[in-house]
């Protein structure tokens, strides 16, 4: 199970700004060919609009293949469709099978805890600036090791936050 969790989430691809996977990685999943997806996304397209889903446009189709070895071989009529979470979640109304559910199920608990590690990480940040607020007010008393603190406190503040990013950006968000 782990194994097919990591291997979902490496499928996950930031672009234009969206978690986005693509319908060859879903159709992957789903164990169908890419080419019956994107049938029955069509027959449906009313489901899909804009923020659900997308057409990679060459650059990003051409930079996504020059950062990923796996793609460099695709050489596919079309460029990809890119499903965001809702978009996903709409497939499992168009794909009805057994498979299909299930891998559903499990691409929205990734979506949900990538989402849960992002808010986390600004909890903490809030957190340490409340403690600084509360360490300032003792500054007065001038202490030597609570001035310490209060600089430790700015350095983890001020650093980038050191996050795994999954995927990758065009460069045009």
């Amino acid at each position: 199970m782990a194994g097919k969790l990591t291997q979902i989430q490496n499928m996950i691809y930031e672009i234009r700004g969206h978690k986005v996977m693509l319908d060859s990685d879903l159709a992957a999943l789903y164990e169908v060919p890419t080419y019956r997806l994107n049938e029955a996304v069509k027959r449906n397209i009313k489901r899909f609009p804009p923020d659900f889903m997308f057409q990679l446009t060459n650059e990003e189709w051409k930079s996504l293949r020059s950062q990923f070895a796996i793609f460099s071989n695709d050489t596919r009529k079309y460029k990809p469709y890119a499903f965001t979470e809702h978009g996903i979640l709409m497939l499992s109304s168009v794909l009805n099978s057994g498979k299909a559910i299930d891998i559903n199920i499990e691409i929205m608990r990734i979506f949900v805890r990538m989402r849960h590690y992002a808010f986390s990480q600004t909890s903490a940040n809030e957190q340490i600036a409340e403690l600084r607020k509360l360490l300032m007010l003792y500054i007065e008393k001038n202490d030597k090791r609570v001035n310490e603190i209060i600089i430790a406190l700015n350095n983890l503040i001020e650093q980038p936050k050191k996050t795994r990013t999954i995927g990758f950006s065009t460069g045009k968000e």
